[in-house]
C-alpha cells in the first residue's frame, strides 16, 4: 500500500504574508511530493490560499498580528494547538513573531517538528520597554521546541545567540525570503520628461524609516524642482510605530510628492523611479529592496542589520546612518546628481547581486534541503550553522 504523502503546515500572521513570501516555496514543496497547509487569520488574501500551490487553507482566526490582550493571546496559542492535533502535519514551518512563539509550542506539547524563521526582529525588540523586555524570554522558552530557527542574517543569528535565547547548533542562516528574479526584471517604465524620481514601498511605520525619507525629501524638492518622491504602502493604525493620517498627508500638499497607498503589483512604480530608498531601522532582509534590484535599480538604504548586506556603498548603492534624515538627504542628492552612467552600473550590480544571492528558487532550495534534513534525522550539534 502506497504511503500518504507527507504533510507541510506553513504558518505566518497574515494570509497576505504567505501569499506573497510563500508561495514559491510551496510552489517546490508540492513539486516533491508534499502536501501544503496553509495556517494563517482570515483576510483579503485567504482566498489565495484556497487553491494550488496550497493543498488546503485553515483559518487561524484569534490571532491578531498586533494584539496584545493576554487572554486573546492565550486562545490563539490554544487555537493552533487544536489545529496541529487535528491535522497532525509532519512538519510546520513557522513565520513572524506570534506564529514562531505560539506555534513552536503547540507544535513541541505534540511531538510535531518545526522550523521557525526569524524574519526580523520587529517593534519589540527595537523598543525593548514595558512589556516587550520580556519578548526575549518568551522567545527563548518557545524555541526551545523547535528543530531549527532560521535567521536571515549573521546580526540577528549573533544577538539571539549572545541573549542565550536559541542553541548554536540550531540556529541557521539562509539569507532572506528571496525574490523571484523572473518576475522582478528591468523593464521601461513611464517617465515624466525632466525628473528624477525617488521611490519609498513599505509599510508607512516610522521604524521603516519613513519620516526621514519624507523630511528628506521635502528639503531636497527646495532645492531640486526635478526631484519627485513616491510612497506606496499603507498605514498600520494598531501598530506603535505607525504614523497618523494627519502626519502623513501633510507632506501630500507638495506637488512633488504623490501617495500611491497600497499597491498590488509595484513592478510599474519601480520601474519608472530612478533610485530605490527604504531607511528602516532593522529588517530580517528586506523583501522591497532585493525587488528593487532585481529590477536593476539603485538602492539607497541604512546601515542597519539585514539592510546593509544589500548595498556595497558606492557599487550598487548608498548606506545611511539608522534615523539621520540630513545623511539620508545628502545620499539623496548624491544620487540625483550622479553622472547617469554611474547609476546605469550601479543598477547593473543591483540586478547581478540579486540574481547571485537572492534568487528564490536558490533560498527554496537551501529551505527543502534544511527540511529534508529535519524529516530525516533532525538537527545535530555536528550541522554547520551556516546554510547559506
Amino acid at each position: 500500500m502506497e504511503k500518504p504523502p507527507k504533510s507541510i503546515a506553513l504558518v505566518a500572521n497574515t494570509s497576505w504574508n504567505l501569499v506573497h513570501f510563500r508561495t514559491s516555496l510551496a510552489e517546490q514543496l508540492r513539486e516533491k511530493g508534499y502536501r501544503v497547509l496553509a495556517i494563517a487569520p482570515p483576510g483579503p488574501y485567504s482566498k489565495r490560499l484556497l487553491s494550488e500551490p496550497f493543498s488546503r487553507y485553515y483559518p487561524w482566526t484569534r490571532l491578531k498580528a498586533h494584539g496584545r490582550n493576554i487572554f486573546r493571546e492565550w486562545q490563539a496559542a490554544w487555537e493552533l494547538r487544536r489545529l496541529y492535533q487535528i491535522l497532525r502535519p509532519d512538519l510546520a514551518l513557522h513565520f513572524t513573531i506570534k506564529p514562531n512563539m505560539y506555534g513552536s509550542w503547540a507544535a513541541s506539547k505534540l511531538g510535531i517538528p518545526s522550523i521557525s524563521t526569524i524574519t526580523g526582529l520587529g517593534y519589540p525588540f527595537l523598543h525593548p520597554v514595558g512589556g516587550n523586555q520580556f519578548v526575549p524570554y518568551l522567545y527563548r522558552d518557545a524555541l526551545k521546541g523547535s528543530s531549527a530557527t532560521v535567521f536571515q542574517n549573521e546580526d540577528d543569528r549573533s544577538l539571539f545567540l549572545k541573549k542565550r535565547i536559541v542553541d548554536e547548533a540550531r540556529a541557521l542562516l539562509i539569507r532572506g525570503s528571496g525574490v523571484d528574479t523572473r518576475y522582478f526584471s528591468p523593464q521601461k517604465g513611464e517617465r515624466i520628461p525632466d525628473t528624477f524620481t525617488f521611490l519609498y514601498a513599505g509599510r508607512l511605520l516610522r521604524d521603516k524609516g519613513i519620516m526621514e525619507f519624507l523630511e528628506a525629501g521635502r528639503r531636497i524638492s527646495e532645492k531640486f524642482p526635478q526631484a519627485r518622491f513616491q510612497v506606496a504602502g499603507e498605514p498600520e493604525p494598531e501598530n506603535p510605530s505607525a504614523l497618523s493620517e494627519k502626519e502623513l498627508m501633510s507632506f501630500f500638499t507638495n506637488p512633488a510628492f504623490k501617495y500611491w497607498g497600497f499597491v498590488d503589483d509595484i513592478r510599474p512604480l519601480m520601474a519608472g523611479s530612478d533610485v530605490f530608498v527604504l531607511p528602516s531601522y532593522r529588517e530580517g532582509m528586506p523583501r522591497a529592496v532585493l525587488e528593487a534590484m532585481a529590477m536593476g535599480k539603485p538602492v539607497i538604504t541604512s546601515d542597519a542589520p539585514g539592510c546593509k548586506e544589500t548595498v556595497e556603498p558606492g557599487v550598487n548603492g548608498l548606506l545611511s546612518p539608522v534615523g539621520d534624515t540630513e545623511a539620508l538627504g545628502l545620499a539623496m542628492k548624491q544620487m540625483l546628481e550622479a553622472d547617469p552612467a554611474m547609476l546605469e552600473a550601479m543598477g547593473a550590480r543591483c540586478l547581478q547581486k540579486a540574481r547571485d544571492h537572492f534568487d528564490i528558487r536558490a533560498i527554496n532550495r537551501q529551505f527543502l534541503d534544511l527540511i529534508e534534513q529535519v524529516l530525516k534525522d533532525g538537527i545535530t550539534a555536528k550541522t554547520s550553522p551556516v546554510v547559506f
